[in-house]
């Protein structure tokens, strides 16, 4: 499942949902939690808002979860990402994989994470004391 939002998430919540939904099926659950810095390449970020193209940004999101499903053996996938304006500890993207065994769940998360930060059309504009500047997107991970 994928989800695109400007809400905020919570997620152990978030994590005991793909459990409770998937009971008996998974040995394993991995999830990584991305948040806004306050500092980047040395200056103090104030506020990060990400813009998306709506619709192409959830279909190479629906992408990356399909290529993971069919790398590994897994049960349930999770794939949040938050759009808008954030500051600095805010939730900004969530990534779970559950599968019956650790290796598989650790390295479909993994996977998805790394991607999506270099294939998923989003783009980051950080306001800082004295101006604003776009983020790069990484070329590779």
């Amino acid at each position: 499942m994928i989800r695109v939002q400007t809400e905020d998430f919570d997620a152990g919540a978030e994590l005991e949902q793909l459990r409770s939904s998937h009971k008996g099926q998974a040995g394993a659950m991995v999830s990584f939690t991305g948040l806004v810095r306050d500092l980047n390449a040395g200056d103090t970020v104030t506020q990060m808002t990400l813009e998306h193209y709506p619709g192409m940004t959830e279909k190479a999101l629906q992408r990356i979860e399909q290529v993971a499903n069919e790398r590994w053996e897994l049960t349930a996938t999770l794939i949040i990402h938050r759009v808008g304006p954030l500051t600095p500890n805010n939730n900004i993207v969530f990534v779970a994989a559950a599968s019956c065994h650790r290796e598989q769940a650790f390295r479909a998360c993994e996977y998805m994470i790394d991607t999506l930060k270099t294939e998923a059309p989003f783009w980051k504009k950080e306001t800082l004391s004295d101006g604003t500047r776009w983020v790069e997107q990484e070329n590779s991970v």
